[in-house]
């Protein structure tokens, strides 16, 4: 018998369903204004530091420096790796529609990565990676959603890392959910703007009030609910249901970017969401017997 998921955990789920599907817009708009990495450096940074603080004055208690480490390990691999190229591909005018798409084929590498670690997999589960293939080559093959070449392997890149990161991570000694989360943002968040000023991004002029809006929406929404939600259930749930939000987001994405962004999809590019989308459900879909946890 399938089980009934608990309160905290569909919370976390619902969180993620609607508010991650908004921040490839957010992003956007973010990047419009703001240098790719910088911008995201400034925004986990925040977020970190209030989540931190947040926690501390609850009584959560100070990290270990292994705990440091580790979970500064995978904020970098996440947030640099994985949210870092994707704000990369955006800066490039991949769509936010066009992101969330390709960025779905993360649930699939992170059961290619769970199996390294033990973890049985099913023929479906080989068949829904095969049809995530199929589906970024439809997407390709359009011509409305923007999908320049680098673009999208830096999207590829970004679902392997954030895969990779996620995984690895549930092998590592981190702080408790939410503190992990915290580290994870102050880690990466410093990174992500190191790594910008090397690339010599810089704020030269006073971004719009439309991307200050969208980094702030993103601070608070995508960062401090949105991530810790994510690190939650990576501590709570078996992989392919912390990440089915993957599955959810595209839909989601695509929606706010024809409604508020003014982009628009062909038949070719609704094909290749619609296969996409069946090779990820087709992965995290829970079987009768599996557990949630």
């Amino acid at each position: 018998m399938k089980r009934i998921l608990p309160p905290a955990v569909l919370t976390a789920l619902i969180a993620l369903y609607l508010i991650w599907g908004s921040t490839y817009l957010a992003m956007r708009l973010v990047v419009e204004g703001m240098p790719p990495l910088l911008s995201a450096g400034i925004r986990y940074s925040i977020a970190g530091t209030l989540f931190f603080v947040f926690l501390r004055l609850r009584g959560a208690a100070w990290p270990s420096l292994r705990q440091w480490r580790d979970a500064g390990m995978v904020g970098v691999l996440l947030l640099l790796g994985g949210n870092g190229a994707v704000a990369l591909a955006l800066e490039q005018g991949i769509s936010s529609g066009m992101a969330a798409l390709v960025v779905a084929l993360a649930p699939l590498f992170a059961l290619i990565f769970a199996t390294m670690w033990g973890q049985a997999v099913q023929g479906r589960d080989w068949l829904g990676i095969a049809l995530g293939v199929v589906g970024i080559m439809l997407l390709n093959a359009g011509s409305v959603l923007s999908a320049s070449p680098a673009g999208t392997v830096l999207l590829v890149m970004a679902a392997l890392i954030w895969a990779f990161g996620s995984m690895w991570g549930k092998r590592l000694q981190q702080p408790p959910a939410f503190m992990a989360s915290a580290v994870q943002m102050l880690v990466g968040g410093a990174v992500l703007m190191l790594v910008g000023a090397v690339r010599g991004e810089a704020i030269t002029t006073m971004p719009s009030t439309q991307s200050l809006w969208a980094l702030a929406y993103l601070i608070f929404f995508g960062s401090i609910l949105g991530f810790s939600s994510y690190v939650y259930l990576l501590a709570t749930v078996r992989p392919a249901l912390a990440t089915s939000y993957a599955y959810v987001n595209p839909v989601v994405a695509v929606a706010l970017g024809v409604w508020l962004g003014g982009e628009q999809v062909d038949a070719m590019e609704l094909a290749g969401m619609t296969v996409i989308l069946a090779g990820v459900v087709m992965v995290c879909w829970p079987s009768e017997k599996a557990p949630v946890a």
